[in-house]
């Protein structure tokens, strides 16, 4: 699963990045920068939205059904923790789910991240997190979906799939990783016109396990006690306790 993730980069820089235009509404949140983006504190990210594609907007990170009200997500949120709190979207349920199938042919979007986090169970269930980031790439494109409450509050989902070979042994535990694009698949992904079809064959054509680096970084991102919302948290870590190549 994907729970956090990291975006360093400005406005200005995403802008330039894509080629695409700031909207924000009636408020600017500001820089969105998170060194751990936390998904359970769900934080305001960056989205391209497919109903404006040419831009890119804030959103809160958990999904909402659209007869909820965003003025009351706190609420939403304590009872949605328990299925995940609308983090992630199994790819694979796609077209059935009561939120995803409303949404998979008009909502779907791309979360821009440096890269995201995910952990490592070694022998004693001893947790080791890892970051995840491209090899030639300072931006990925996780692949989502968004939603729009009856108040105007955008929220979105990371899709995830069953995990490719290299995140199997890391993340060795749920087995499942997020849905990656190449950056010519973006616009594609964003297109209108895409089928139930060609939306899974993108899903499944993701990027593949050679283009990225995995490392081991400070257990910090786990600990309630100190701020782990910091540039320093993706330095790299040894664990004797580690028992994988990566």
């Amino acid at each position: 699963m994907c729970f956090s993730a990291r975006m360093k980069e400005k406005a200005d820089k995403l802008q330039e990045h894509y080629q695409k235009t700031k909207n924000v509404g009636p408020r600017d949140p500001g820089e969105l920068i998170h060194h751990h983006a936390n998904g359970f504190a769900h934080p305001l990210m960056w989205i391209i939205p497919q109903e404006e594609p040419e831009t890119f907007t804030p959103a809160m990170w958990g999904i909402m059904p659209s007869n909820k009200l965003g003025a009351d997500r706190k609420e939403y949120y304590k009872e949605a923790v328990r299925f995940g709190a609308g983090l992630n979207a199994k790819s694979e349920k796609l077209f059935d789910h009561f939120i995803y199938k409303h949404q998979v042919y008009t909502r779907r979007c791309i979360i821009p991240v440096n890269g995201f986090y995910e952990p490592h169970t070694a022998p004693k269930k001893f947790k080791i997190p890892f970051y995840f980031e491209l090899k030639d790439h300072e931006i990925m494109n996780l692949a989502g979906l968004y939603n729009i409450s009856k108040d105007g509050f955008v929220t979105f989902t990371v899709l995830t799939q069953e995990a490719t070979p290299m995140f199997s042994e890391i993340h060795n535990t749920k087995n499942r990783r997020p849905v990656i694009l190449a950056e010519e698949e973006v616009a594609y992904w964003l297109d209108n016109n895409l089928e139930q079809e060609d939306i899974l064959d993108v899903i499944q054509n993701d990027l593949q396990d050679y283009h990225f680096n995995a490392y081991p970084i400070s257990k910090d991102l786990y600990s309630p006690k100190v701020d782990s919302n910091r540039e320093n948290i993706v330095d790299r870590v040894d664990y004797a306790e580690m028992e994988i190549d990566y």
